[in-house]
């Protein structure tokens, strides 16, 4: 028999056949990622912020989902994944997938990016491929803006190994005692707060902070003989879990976010020159084994490549792209902008469509249109530069009643929630902070106005956040409706959220943890039967990630009945297509470019009858089961019309898409011999430019 918590063999090689990995499959969009940043077809810039993104998107990986593995790993308890991996297994193909991609990487950077940048005029140098006279500057360049803010810690006997803070490049040194002939161990942390790249003059090479200090070290230990210098930098923990029990949500983030820092030690990154004595005390200092080190050859946190992207040098970027102003929101006059939209929904596409000139508009006006009497809103993450506070300070200011229901959980942007919530507090809004378990991750606002004929409600359900740097960057939609049962679930949804009382049933919305699961699988269920009976048949997904068991097995049920089904997913996605007599009938692609594909929408067709939805969610556990999510029928023939014409691009895409084969690999496409090369995110910019100007 076999031993409690694990399965026989042929079952876990089951799972593995029909589910891929959930972090071996996030991990891959990297390696996508990459790609990109090696094509020469891409502007030079914007294949170093590519190189960049590598980096972070990395870092966040390890955050969380390493993190989240090494604790299953240590508590012993034998827990396996979706695809029945140990969380062992996970870490050490995550380890050797790791190695191979940040070698690309390293290789991608010093072989062949510097040298373009190089013959751009913009050279990656160090401190010794510069002149004496350069030198000579950038000593006294050194002395004045870094010098200063260095402390070097030892460690010896009173000097315990220090804290490593996470995401920071330390400089680790050997210093010996030249009288004495003591050795120890110093710890430098290169400057956070200070640019990454030094560099004299435009026309001087950019040199890497951290080398500029290695170089320039001797006063820092005076009487001191350095005997060795590399560089390491430490990834922590940085998930964390508020109780159920927590009285205020807001003080027991706090405190949360406070420990943060403290996170143990997931990843150990050093240069590849590293000795082994120096590992050795990095390894004993930080309680690490040596599966949790990653040797590096060159740069080491390549993230801050970014800071090299932004240069302005406009003609190795991207040409600008400003978003067109969308129907209905050309007006001024609130009367005709709510008038618009009660006649007919309306469809906004980030960012080929203005978010200026669509959401903040829509809230805009509501906020000053003496006929709203209310505006309540859902904030997962936004920026400084919003007009959703203002638009909800103003409202306020009116007399209105004003709600935000801000997420204070959403990971990486918790403290910048806070603020926000403070400060509108502070400015008479009525802010409402959630629940400890359940993430509210909906993108719903809610306008009410007292119409000719009464009271009507009005609202925006968006798939991205109210963020206006993101909303430039970030490809999402939005449905703007005065439909009476839409706005009517809206309304139920705001009061469950910020009152006491449990969700009616919905009309028409599919709001996650209530029925979002169920609504989705009867689509997929009614859809499967009308296969069977002899109906052409399909679905559309896409989202950002799939990876969800149940509706993995029900879409290759649909599969086998006759069902086609495309998806796309741009991060992560469980299923394993094209394999005989299971998923023959499923095609799943990846499309990444300029805008990060952030949207979720999907299209169910039976016959001649089709269902179409877009909101929050994907198709995640989390996503169905532990959060509030909000999905939307679109109902409107044209609007429709819009959501096919999208999938369509992203299907005919041959440049910058990248099929899923059976074996989980991704390769990338390209156009067949003879035919022209096309680029979803290229033709729906033509797409906008057209739309305005009808």
């Amino acid at each position: 028999m076999p031993k409690s918590g694990t399965r026989p063999p042929s079952v876990k090689k089951r799972l593995r056949d029909r589910i891929i990995n959930r972090e071996l499959s996030s991990l891959d969009l990297n390696q996508r990622v990459l790609e990109l940043a090696a094509d020469p077809d891409q502007p030079l810039l914007e294949r170093v912020r590519y190189c960049a993104i590598v980096s972070s998107v990395l870092d966040e990986f390890f955050m969380i989902r390493v993190a989240g593995l090494l604790d299953q790993a240590r508590s012993g308890l034998l827990m396996r994944s979706a695809d029945g991996r140990l969380p062992q297994e996970a870490l050490r193909e995550i380890r050797t997938r790791v190695l191979a991609l940040t070698r690309a990487q390293g290789k991608l950077w010093t072989s062949d990016l510097c040298p373009a940048l190089a013959a751009e005029g913009i050279e990656i140098g160090t401190v010794e491929d510069l002149s004496k006279r350069q030198r000579e500057r950038l000593q006294r360049r050194f002395e004045r803006d870094v010098f200063p803010v260095l402390t070097p810690l030892a460690v010896g006997p009173g000097q315990p190994f220090p804290f490593i803070s996470p995401l920071s490049i330390s400089l680790g040194l050997f210093v010996r005692n030249a009288k004495t002939g003591e050795e120890r161990l110093a710890r430098l942390k290169v400057p956070e707060r200070l640019p990454r790249f030094m560099r004299l003059g435009d026309d001087e090479p950019l040199v890497p902070l951290e080398r500029v200090i290695a170089h320039f070290l001797p006063p820092l230990f005076a009487g001191m003989s350095i005997e060795e210098r590399a560089f390491f930098r430490v990834t922590r923990d940085a998930d964390f879990d508020v109780s159920d029990e927590a009285d205020d949500l807001l003080e027991a983030l706090q405190t949360e976010l406070r420990r943060q820092p403290f996170g143990v030690v997931v990843r150990l990154e050093v240069s590849e020159s590293m000795s082994s004595a120096m590992l050795a005390h990095l390894k004993e200092g930080l309680q690490i084994g040596d599966d949790q080190i990653y040797p590096v050859r060159g740069l080491i946190d390549m993230s801050e490549l970014s800071e090299i992207a932004t240069l302005d040098r406009p003609e190795l970027k991207y040409d600008p792209w400003l978003g067109v102003k969308a129907h209905p929101f050309g007006t001024s006059d609130p009367r005709a902008l709510f008038g618009s939209i009660r006649r007919s929904d309306a469809l906004v596409h980030l960012p080929y469509d203005s978010f200026a000139s669509s959401v903040e508009r829509f809230v805009d006006r509501a906020s000053r249109d003496p006929k709203v009497s209310a505006l309540k809103t859902t904030v997962y993450r936004t920026s400084d530069d919003s007009a959703l506070a203002p638009a909800l300070i103003a409202a306020a200011d009116n007399g209105k009643q004003a709600v935000c229901l801000v997420e204070l959980k959403a990971r990486f942007d918790e403290q910048n929630n806070i603020q926000w919530s403070q400060r509108l507090e502070q400015a008479g809004v009525h802010v409402v902070h959630g629940f400890p378990r359940l993430k509210i991750h909906a993108k719903t606002t809610l306008v009410v106005r007292r119409d000719a004929d009464g009271l009507r409600r009005y609202a925006h359900i968006g798939t991205g956040n109210y963020h206006a740097d993101t909303a430039r960057v970030y490809e999402d939609l939005g449905l703007f409706t005065a439909d009476p049962d839409v706005t009517a679930d809206i309304a139920d949804l705001f009061n469950y959220l910020t009152g006491f009382s449990e969700p009616q049933a919905f009309r028409k919305l599919l709001v996650a943890p209530f029925n979002l699961r169920d609504g989705i699988m009867s689509e997929i269920r009614a859809t499967t039967e009308a296969a069977e009976a002899g109906a052409k048949a399909s679905i559309r997904i896409k989202v950002n990630a799939v990876h969800d068991r149940q509706i993995i097995e029900a879409l290759y049920a649909a599969s086998c009945a006759g069902v086609r089904i495309d998806v796309v997913a741009r991060r992560m996605c469980g299923i394993r297509p094209g394999v005989k007599d299971m998923s023959e009938r499923i095609r799943v692609r990846s499309v990444l470019g300029r805008f990060l594909e952030h949207s979720r929408f999907f299209i169910f067709r039976r016959g001649k009858d089709a269902c179409h939805f877009l909101g929050s969610a994907d198709l995640l556990p989390r996503n169905l089961d532990h959060r509030i999510e909000v999905v939307a029928p679109i109902e409107a023939p044209k609007l429709r019309h819009e959501l096919d014409a999208i999938f369509d691009a992203l299907l005919a895409d041959n440049t910058q898409a990248w099929d899923l084969g059976d074996d989980g690999a991704w390769v990338r496409a390209k156009p067949p011999k003879g035919e022209q090369s096309r680029t979803a995110q290229i033709e729906l910019m033509a797409r906008a430019r057209s739309r305005a100007r009808r």
